[in-house]
């Protein structure tokens, strides 16, 4: 991309971040740490890297998204509406009873949602099925599954891991939301998961780095794991928890509680302030 298209990813991100605090908040509840911290690349995934259509969710040949830290859907519906799958008005329904918006992804529910989840460590087991479908198919989609840290302490994610690995799924490939905070606080000190890049290269995979907030790192990471043949990918992200609103940025408080109408104004504002700044 050039300077011209990381502007306007940015701006589109800074939007994502918006709508992001905005459902949390009219839901009273939900998960803005995580969705802020993974917003840049779930925003590079839908508007740059994978190929999908808003007027044929269901294309067969589509590539493919599986947010296995389902959890962190309000940045995953902010990015749907504004590429077009849903009308945004649907973003202050969150979490409501009936709403097309719940807690987790709903594939059922949700126009551009590719597989319910919010157990954690299932995403990706079931992105594993869906590379390995598109082998069987002779189909070239690619399919690309978000993890967060604390969630690589699911054995689950690891026996997938090895599965991919032993499948040579070359057309999978695995983000991990590396911020540093879990639920119940900083991860190297609920169970440490460093070095990482090493228990993922053990396990057979092709390993790279990025920073998830930086979309000429996100971009290139991208692009190098397209090249990557005969073994998986896993991309190790990292990211600053609650990025965009300064209250909330590396504060583990903010995995899982909604702003009240005081800290809601701010994070608006705040946010409001950085999309015009980029609009010059």
């Amino acid at each position: 991309m050039n300077h011209q298209e990381f502007l306007e990813m940015q701006k589109l991100a800074c939007q994502v971040r918006i709508w992001t605090v905005e459902g949390v908040f009219h839901a009273k509840s939900g998960h803005p740490g995580g969705s802020l911290s993974a917003a840049d690349m779930m925003t590079y995934l839908y508007f740059k890297e994978m190929n999908v259509n808003p007027d044929n969710p269901q294309d067969p040949d589509r590539d493919r998204f599986v947010l296995s830290k389902g959890h962190c859907c309000p940045a995953l519906y902010a990015v749907l509406a504004l590429k077009g799958y849903f009308p945004t008005d649907e973003i202050k329904s969150l979490r409501h009873i009936g709403a097309m918006l719940q807690g987790h992804p709903d594939m059922k529910r949700t126009p551009g949602v590719d597989m319910s989840s919010g157990s954690l460590g299932q995403g990706i087991s079931a992105a594993c099925g869906m590379a390995l479908a598109a082998k069987y198919d002779q189909k070239d989609y690619r399919v690309y599954t978000m993890l967060g840290d604390g969630e690589c302490e699911e054995g689950q994610v690891w026996e997938a891991a090895m599965f991919a690995s032993h499948m040579k799924l070359d057309n999978l490939c695995v983000i991990v939301d590396f911020n540093g905070l879990q639920i119940d606080g900083h991860v190297n000190e609920v169970a440490g998961l460093e070095p990482l890049d090493k228990k993922f290269e053990g396990f057979g995979f092709e390993v790279l780095h990025m920073d998830g907030n930086n979309f000429e790192e996100i971009e290139a990471a991208f692009e190098k794991a397209k090249t990557i043949k005969g073994k998986p990918t896993a991309i190790i992200a990292r990211t600053v928890k609650g990025k965009g609103v300064s209250y909330m940025e590396n504060q583990v408080g903010w995995h899982g509680k909604a702003p009240n109408a005081e800290q809601y104004e701010t994070a608006i504002k705040e946010l409001t302030a950085q999309l015009k700044a980029l609009e010059g």
